[in-house]
């Protein structure tokens, strides 16, 4: 099999101004993390369970301090696709979670269902990652990603989970990822 790279750059985002902890925030895993999701509910206007992963659907979204137009914009996503954390529900407002950890409000129309997910890499290296044909340790290596790349997620099932990238579709270890809970599959 022909091995290729990943690479490419995962410009996050642009902040605009700093960012504020509010109580609502202090309810949240420390930055950076992701643990097994709290007890989901079902959010007050979508009635999809929260807290939930799904991914930006514009290559420019603002986000606010608080749910609603008039709230002032904390910074600004610009890169379609990326993975974020729905955590609260007011309206059509969605309070989100990046995955540096930050928190603010975004339009619902403005975040997509599909999922996707940021390799991560080990911690500490910055070594590119196998893709392999199958979830095993032990499975042909189809491509490398470096950490940063962010991949569609098309499946998980226990400790792996399937994506796909830059035409490349494989498995990859979930801790090695950024965009889904531990424990949780889906297909």
């Amino acid at each position: 099999m022909c091995l290729a790279s990943l690479a490419f750059a995962a410009a996050l985002s642009t902040p605009l101004a700093a960012k504020d902890a509010t109580a609502a925030d202090t309810l949240l895993p420390p930055k950076g993390t992701v643990s097994a999701p709290p007890k989901q509910r079902l959010g007050s206007e979508s009635k999809l369970p929260v807290p939930r992963f799904v991914s930006l659907k514009s290559g420019r979204i603002n986000v606010r301090r608080g749910p609603g137009p008039d709230n002032q914009i904390l910074w600004v996503f610009e890169k379609k696709g990326l993975p974020v954390e729905v955590t609260a529900e007011s309206g059509r407002w969605r309070r989100i979670r990046d995955r540096e950890g930050d928190v603010g409000w975004v339009w619902h129309a403005m975040l997509d269902g599909r999922r996707t997910a940021i390799i991560t890499g080990r911690a500490g290296d910055a070594n590119p990652v196998a893709l392999q044909v199958e979830p095993l340790a032990s499975a042909n290596v189809i491509a490398y990603a470096e950490p940063g790349v962010v991949a569609q997620v098309k499946a998980c099932k226990d400790q792996w989970c399937e994506l796909q990238a830059s035409g490349y579709e494989g498995w990859m270890p979930r801790e090695l990822l950024w965009g889904t809970y531990p424990g949780e599959n889906f297909e």
